[in-house]
């Protein structure tokens, strides 16, 4: 008697969107938002470890220190969002949308042991960046990180906006902010990280474990605004 075996595939799609405000629109914006008395702006959260939470605290029967998310300010002379820039300026000048992607081998097993609850660092908002390099080396399954080199004029990982990642059906996108003084070298590989270290500026250096790779051209950022958001979808 011979065994049948039934076999489910998953298919996944990746896609990229990376908008473009130039320093002529974020001045405008900054000039606006000094008008209306703002001098710092949400750039995102960041974790605040060693609070003590006195409910989990009385529930446990001990302290337990619980990290917390709280607003990332930023001064507005360091760079405008994307947020602020929709609302004060509108779209962005200039948007390229590229296609398909190379799931990395950590970031398959990462994603996997996630779905069985086998631990690790999620991609949420907390522990999620979107890292930037200026390297055009070829994908590669088991790569763990972007290959430029390990330097602020070379690569930088970014952390969430507000109010991302976010799921919407089958779908969940990833986005971040690389403002003013962010990034400036030529964009040529990108990815998302579920954790980064190696503090530079409000960016990290280093993504520890990095679900994805992708390599294309995306042009040289001197300056200005530019927003990259990653698109998932499951089916």
């Amino acid at each position: 008697m011979e065994a049948t075996v039934d076999r489910v595939a998953w298919s996944g799609q990746f896609s990229w969107l990376c908008e473009k405000w130039s320093e002529e629109a974020v001045d405008f914006a900054r000039h606006k938002l000094e008008r209306e008395g703002v001098t710092h702006i949400q750039d995102g959260f960041e974790i605040k470890s060693g609070v003590r939470d006195r409910i989990a605290s009385l529930i446990a029967g001990r302290d337990v220190a619980v990290p917390i998310l709280v607003p990332r300010l930023v001064p507005i002379e360091h760079g405008i969002t994307s947020a602020e820039l929709r609302r004060l300026v509108g779209d962005a000048e200039v948007v390229e949308e590229f296609e398909h992607n190379l799931l990395l081998n950590e970031g398959i097993q990462r994603a996997l042991d996630l779905v069985i609850a086998a631990g690790g660092t999620s991609y949420n908002n907390a522990n999620a960046y979107i890292g930037v390099g200026d390297t055009n080396t070829a994908e590669a399954a088991s790569q763990t990180e972007l290959q430029a080199t390990q330097n602020a004029a070379n690569r930088f990982y970014k952390a969430m906006n507000a109010t991302f990642p976010a799921r919407t059906a089958q779908s969940v996108d990833w986005q971040s902010d690389f403002t003013t003084s962010e990034a400036n070298f030529a964009w040529q590989e990108w990815t998302i990280a579920a954790g980064a270290t190696t503090a530079s500026g409000s960016g990290f250096l280093v993504g520890t474990t990095n679900l994805n790779r992708k390599v294309a051209s995306l042009g040289t950022k001197t300056t200005g605004t530019w927003t990259l958001t990653g698109t998932v979808t499951l089916s």
